[in-house]
């Protein structure tokens, strides 16, 4: 059985789940370019369409 490419990619990831801080992470949706940010510490996680200083979505090269 072949392998299903997955439609997001990390492209940052920091900290540590050992941390108060938790572990954030970049995402990138393959198909539309947005980027997302997650965030993850404990049983909690979050998740966002990440914004530039003007409030618009930020997007990458898409395929």
């Amino acid at each position: 059985m072949a392998k299903k490419d997955s439609r997001f990619e990390i492209i940052f990831k920091d900290g540590s789940q050992l941390s108060d801080e938790g572990i954030r992470q970049i995402m990138v949706d393959k198909k539309t370019g947005v980027n997302y940010l997650l965030w993850k510490s404990g049983y909690g996680a979050g998740i966002t369409p990440l914004l530039d200083a003007n409030g618009n979505v930020v997007l990458s090269e898409s395929e």
